[in-house]
């Protein structure tokens, strides 16, 4: 029968065994610090029956081939992540893709622009802007997909993550802004290139940061391709635009001038 001592000196043994293992294997620790990668990050049901239509099969099925895809290519989901060394970098680019500085940036130049066709550009610039920031507010509050579980406990993002994920409205803007330069203002090859490279990049950070699932970065792009349609066929020229408000402040005036005319016959 073993003393109290001896048993006290075992189980010191123990631990500290255990605990040089994990300090052997600090990578086996690391990789299951992101909650992105761990076993139950993605808990959604995706069990088919064959009573089930063959749609709901198929739709199933693609969600499942898209949860996949897109959890293989969130790699710089969390700084233990595999490319988590280049998450400040990749978040450059994503932030290079926000609404905030593309509408900053287009108002500042339609203020400050010297000649009046620059201004009528970066007019219709802000409105693409708008059209697609209310498009993928609408759509997102039609679908109310989820974002990924990464994005539910990124603290530092917390303020700039939204809640829902379809589409994502960095690619929608990063395809319209792209269709938009290539349109109107990328007359080299290189531009060309410059400009969908960085697209392409937007979109992809989007992925790599586990921010959106693939459905809604191609959906996003397809989305803002085609907003470039709309844009294009409603377009406003400057002299469209002079025409407009003379016409309000002329209504704004006739309706004031009545009013006057109305209180002076009562007195």
């Amino acid at each position: 029968m073993s003393s109290p001592a001896s048993r006290r000196n075992s189980f010191r043994g123990v631990a500290a065994g255990s605990r040089a293992s994990s300090e052997g294997h600090p990578g086996r620790r690391r990789a299951y610090s992101c909650p992105y990668f761990s076993s139950r990050a993605q808990a959604e049901d995706f069990s088919v029956s064959l009573s089930q239509p063959m749609f709901a099969i198929t739709l199933r099925f693609l969600l499942a081939v898209d949860l996949w895809l897109s959890k293989r290519l969130g790699v710089c989901a969390c700084e233990e992540s595999p490319w988590g060394s280049i998450r400040p970098l990749v978040r450059l680019v994503e932030f290079s893709g926000h609404v905030i500085p593309w509408l900053v940036g287009t108002v500042y130049t339609l203020l400050r622009g010297e000649s009046v066709a620059e201004q009528e550009l970066m007019l219709n610039l802000t409105l693409a802007l708008i059209l697609d920031l209310l498009l993928v507010r609408g759509v997102k509050t039609l679908v109310r997909r989820r974002t990924p579980v990464q994005n539910r406990s990124d603290i530092l993002s917390a303020f700039f993550v939204e809640r829902y994920s379809f589409p994502s409205g960095h690619a929608s803007r990063a395809g319209m802004c792209a269709r938009f330069f290539l349109a109107q203002l990328a007359d080299t090859a290189s531009m060309r290139v410059l400009v969908v490279s960085w697209a392409v990049l937007v979109s992809l950070s989007r992925l790599l940061l586990a921010r959106h699932y693939v459905t809604d970065v191609g959906f996003g792009l397809a989305m803002g391709y085609c907003q470039y349609s709309v844009v294009e066929r409603f377009w406003v020229t400057w002299d469209c635009l002079h025409d407009l408000l003379f016409i309000q402040l002329r209504e704004s005036l006739d309706q004031a001038y009545d009013r006057l005319w109305m209180v002076d016959w009562k007195h």
